[in-house]
C-alpha cells in the first residue's frame, strides 16, 4: 500500500523497536502521514539517522529496554504525557535466539520470551486505558513465520512468536467492544540489523533460494504492511495474522519438483 496525503494526521502512536530496521522505517513513515509519534529501543538512534532531522513537535525517542515493564509504561506514559494520548500502539521490538532445548539455558530463555512477548503484554496494559479514553485504537505486533511454524533450532523464538500471535487474536475479541482493534504481521526474511547474522554468516543466497519472490524483503515494504493496519483503512480488520513473507509460506516445504527435472535433463 502507498500512503498518500496525511491520514494519520492528528494520530499518536508508540513503536518499540522504532530506531531501525521495520520500526524505524515504520515511524518515518507515521511521521510522513501526519502523526505525532514516540519511538524507543535500548539504544539511541544514529548521529546520521532520520529521526535526528525530524521536529521534537512530532517524534520523541525515549530509551526503554522492553524486558523492564516499568520502563515500558514510562514510554506509553511519555505519549500520553507529550502529546496526549495514544491511538496506535506497534509493538515492533525483537530478538533472536539460536539454541536447542537442552542446551538452552533458563536465563536465555526468560530473556527470549520477556522481549518478544512479555513486552507485547506490558504495552498493551499500559495503553488500552489510553485508547478507550480515545473511544478507541488501533495494535500492530510485528510478529514472524516463525510464529506460524518453527524454524529449526530458534526454540525460545518460535515459542515467543507462536504466543503473540495467539495473543493478537485474545487482545481482539477482549477489545472489540472498546473500538481496539489488534492484528499482527508475520513477517519473513527481511533485510534489517535483527537479521544481519544471516548475511554475515554467508548464508544470505540460502535463504533467499527458499522464497519464491527471490529476495529478501525491504523494511519500507512490512512498514507498509503495519501502517495500513494502524490506519482507518483496516477499520473492519482485527484479530487478523497477516503473512509478508514473499511467498515463503505458501509453499509446502517440499522440493521444486520442476527445477529438478529441469536440472536432471540438463545434466542427460
Amino acid at each position: 500500500m502507498a500512503m498518500k496525503g496525511k491520514q494519520f494526521y492528528g494520530k499518536i502512536a508508540v513503536i518499540t523497536g522504532g530506531t531501525t530496521g521495520i520500526g524505524a522505517a515504520t515511524a518515518q513513515l507515521l511521521v510522513e502521514e501526519g502523526a505525532r509519534v514516540v519511538i524507543c529501543a535500548r539504544k539511541e538512534p544514529a548521529v546520521d539517522s532520520w529521526a535526528h532531522k525530524i521536529s521534537a513537535d512530532s517524534m520523541i525517542f525515549q530509551k526503554c529496554d522492553v524486558a523492564i515493564r516499568t520502563e515500558v509504561e514510562a514510554v506509553i506514559e511519555k505519549a500520553a504525557d507529550a502529546f496526549g494520548g495514544l491511538d496506535i500502539l506497534i509493538n515492533n521490538a525483537g530478538l533472536p535466539c539460536l539454541g536447542f532445548t537442552p542446551d538452552l539455558d533458563p536465563e536465555t530463555w526468560a530473556q527470549t520470551i520477556a522481549v518478544n512477548l512479555n513486552a507485547v503484554f506490558y504495552a498493551c496494559r499500559a495503553a488500552i486505558p489510553l485508547m478507550k479514553r480515545r473511544h478507541g485504537g488501533a495494535i500492530v505486533n510485528t510478529s514472524s513465520i516463525s510464529g506460524l511454524a518453527a524454524d529449526y533450532g530458534f526454540t525460545a523464538y518460535n515459542a515467543a512468536k507462536g504466543a503473540v500471535n495467539n495473543y493478537t487474536k485474545s487482545l481482539a475479541i477482549d477489545h472489540a467492544k472498546d473500538n481496539i482493534r489488534a492484528n499482527a504481521v508475520c513477517v519473513g526474511y527481511v533485510d534489517t540489523p535483527m537479521s544481519a547474522f544471516i548475511i554475515e554468516a554467508g548464508l544470505s543466497k540460502t535463504w533467499v533460494d527458499n522464497v519464491p519472490m527471490g529476495r529478501a524483503g525491504r523494511p519500507e515494504e512490512i512498514a507498509n504492511v503495519l501502517a495500513f493496519l494502524a490506519s482507518d483503512a483496516a477499520s473492519f480488520m482485527t484479530g487478523s495474522i497477516v503473512v509478508a513473507d514473499g511467498g515463503l509460506m505458501a509453499a509446502t516445504g517440499q522440493p521444486n519438483l520442476p527445477k529438478l527435472v529441469a536440472q536432471m535433463q540438463s545434466k542427460s
